[in-house]
């Protein structure tokens, strides 16, 4: 299939996206959107946008008007009956779409392929009752579609193998990295995100933190947004509704599981950016956060590093920079972190800092969460510890190099359970055949821009610390909610 006539249905923002990249790729396309001369202001805005590029250089005008006179908004669908590949862009419901479809599938030919940028619609659902449904395709992309590279390439039960694979070809030569995934609630992306913005939400529900702390910790771990500012972006209505479908596409299935924070905010009509007010009051958005300064440690009682591996060693590198502060390494023992005197600074193993404390027998001990890239990183102490010794954690970890920030004592702090849960979540996509890991990394990274991809985390973690964390949590909170993936259990 050479260049074919592509037919994009809906002129919103999605569809806007699609059609240009098309255009601009050497297709002709037919725009067409049920709204009256909705198709027309959208190629008139997409000929702006072009306009734009040629102006920063990165089109030349010939190219721009090229793509521009590729563009042919339509008012009847049976104008663009040469189309080969039709792709439908219209609203998030299963009914409008299901009906949009079997309407193309009677029109376009019979080899024509039928694509759906559903994000999370079951696209075996959306197939049923077609006379073709062989023909359906997921072919979900990423807003913004010209700039965002990810196009998950999604099969239903009935489609087939050749169709699927013609929609991968034509991504690639769109300049997209498709991203092939089974059918099912969520997909790749839309699934494995789920515990960024869930388990941010749970700890707001606890009183963990502010939402910039929950947000300042998650960006000092390489994420560009926090899960906080991010829904805010995003639209906390978008967003609790996305979070409602994959809930009940699982049948319920508690990891999926709304939060009653943000439903309180969508109810409120506090949406984020464009309701003015979400989290954050905009444009202001999230306060900065007040860096605090803390004494000099006393190390009179003596400093160990307990434990081997990159944050022992992080630690270890950190407290050789100190003057005046000798130090032992402990590399044989079975937890990473400090020891002063008595005292226990440990790396988060999952357990909250009271049940450490009460496990090890002394009160004095604190948590810290994974290490950050940047500056900023969370601890929590166990409620019975002393004042000097409350005031002298900061303080340690300050002088190694950290900004550290308290939050309430919960279990695996705010980094590192956000981390286990999502490489869970993607060892349960690979689990249940959904993606591969390689699969799930690309669509993450692309799709999402995270700084790694679940399986990379994995890596670094390791199997055995992800583990310990989310059976750590599963352990508190005693519900499905941590339960830990058969697939990470087989390995561990």
């Amino acid at each position: 299939m050479t260049d074919p006539d592509i037919l994009v249905i809906g002129a919103g923002v999605m569809g806007m996206g699609i059609a240009q990249v098309a255009a601009q790729s050497g297709h002709r396309v037919f725009l067409f959107d049920q709204r009256e001369e909705a198709a027309a202001k959208a190629v008139t805005q997409i000929g702006d946008v072009l306009e734009k590029l040629v102006a920063k250089g990165k089109l030349t005008g010939q190219q721009a008007r090229e793509t521009l006179g590729r563009l042919l908004p339509i008012q009847r669908l049976a104008d663009a009956c040469s189309a080969r590949v039709a792709i439908e862009a219209i609203v998030e419901k299963l009914e409008p779409k299901q009906a949009l479809l079997r309407e193309l599938g009677a029109l376009l030919a019979p080899d024509a392929i039928l694509a759906t940028n559903t994000s999370s619609i079951s696209v075996t659902a959306l197939a049923a009752g077609l006379q073709r449904p062989q023909r359906v395709v997921g072919m979900h992309f990423f807003n913004p579609v010209p700039l965002m590279a990810l196009v998950e390439v999604v099969s239903g039960l009935e489609t087939a193998p050749e169709f699927a694979t013609e929609i991968e070809r034509l991504a690639r030569a769109w300049g997209k990295v498709p991203v092939h995934a089974r059918s099912t609630p969520g997909f790749i992306v839309n699934r494995i995100a789920r515990p960024y913005y869930g388990e941010t939400l749970m700890l707001c529900q606890e009183g963990a933190a502010p939402p910039e702390v929950l947000d300042a910790a998650l960006r000092a771990a390489g994420f560009r947004m926090g899960p906080c500012e991010l829904m805010d972006l995003i639209g906390h209505d978008t967003n609790f509704a996305v979070t409602q479908s994959v809930f009940e596409a699982n049948f319920f299935d508690r990891r999926f599981a709304p939060s009653l924070v943000q439903r309180e905010l969508v109810e409120g009509g506090l949406y984020g950016r464009k309701s003015g007010r979400g989290f954050y009051t905009y444009p202001e958005g999230p306060p900065a956060l007040p860096l605090k300064s803390y004494p000099a440690p006393d190390p009179g009682a003596g400093l160990k590093i307990h434990g081997s591996g990159v944050v022992a060693d992080r630690l270890a590198q950190a407290a050789a920079g100190m003057q005046s502060v000798p130090f032992t390494r402990v590399l044989e023992s079975n937890w990473i972190g400090m020891e002063i005197g008595t005292r226990q600074l440990r790396l988060t193993d999952g357990r909250p800092a009271w049940r450490v404390a009460r496990d090890v027998g002394t009160d004095d001990v604190a948590v810290f969460d994974e290490l950050p890239t940047q500056a900023r990183g969370t601890l929590a102490y166990a409620a019975r510890g002393s004042d000097a010794w409350c005031a002298q954690v900061p303080a340690w970890l300050q002088a190694l190099g950290w900004e550290p920030v308290e939050i309430a004592d919960l279990p695996a702090l705010v980094v590192a359970r956000t981390l286990a849960m999502l490489v869970n979540e993607a060892a349960d996509a690979v689990q249940h055949s959904v993606c591969t890991p390689e699969g799930a990394d690309s669509a993450m990274k692309l799709g999402t821009n995270y700084p790694a991809g679940p399986f990379e985390w994995l890596a670094r973690m390791g199997t055995a610390r992800v583990v310990g964390l989310l059976e750590a949590l599963d352990r508190h909170y005693r519900g499905e909610r941590y339960r830990v993936s058969s697939w990470l259990r087989q390995r561990n």
